[in-house]
């Protein structure tokens, strides 16, 4: 995105803010962006939300997604993981590489053998190529409407690969070095 053709800074000292009326930017006096006087900059043009619907919004995010390093964890811990992990991709796709462990059901296939594979007391966590592709979100919808209690893996199999994971191919398992822009270079845990 080209930022470059903002309009010039002004003066936001007594400025009000558009969302606010009446109200003056008296925590951040100084430039404005023009285009919605008392507003400093882009990432606050639209202001953030009310701490109660930050908090209801991530708490729903958490409810429907999973990250890779969580499940990673989750299933290497002994016992149950009490969840399933479900490959949305195609066969070739589960052969050129796939969570081990993971059940492969492409999406498309889901409303007609998903009950049939799958435990319906059992949390689904689906997942599909990487952050670019949206499958893993079309078959948790699928799953969904069949009465499955699902999740997302964001990141997918790209970003399970790329932390360093082992998975599974039609030739044996692999193995990647983790990419230090994705995990922690000499830690076990990301802090996060």
């Amino acid at each position: 995105m080209n930022h470059t053709a903002s309009a010039p800074l002004t003066n936001a000292a007594t400025s009000t803010d558009a969302a606010n009326p009446g109200a003056t930017d008296g925590a951040n006096p100084g430039a404005t962006d023009g285009a919605n006087p008392g507003v400093t900059n882009a990432v606050l043009r639209v202001p953030a939300a009310a701490p109660a619907a930050a908090a209801a919004y991530f708490g729903a995010s958490l409810a429907f997604h999973a990250d890779v390093s969580d499940v990673a964890s989750a299933l290497a811990a002994d016992g149950d993981p009490g969840f399933v992990v479900l490959d949305s991709r195609s066969t070739a796709s589960w052969d050129q590489g796939h969570v081990p462990g993971a059940v492969h059901l492409p999406t498309a296939l889901i409303p007609a053998q998903a009950e049939q594979i799958l435990d319906k007391s059992v949390p689904v966590v689906t997942y599909c190529w990487g952050p670019g592709c949206n499958g893993a979100t079309r078959a948790a919808l699928a799953l969904a409407q069949l009465g499955f209690q699902v999740k997302e893996m964001l990141g997918g199999f790209e970003y399970w690969v790329r932390e360093g994971f082992a998975y599974e191919t039609w030739e044996g398992p692999e193995r990647r070095a983790a990419d230090p822009l994705t995990a922690p270079a000499d830690e076990a845990d990301c802090g996060c």
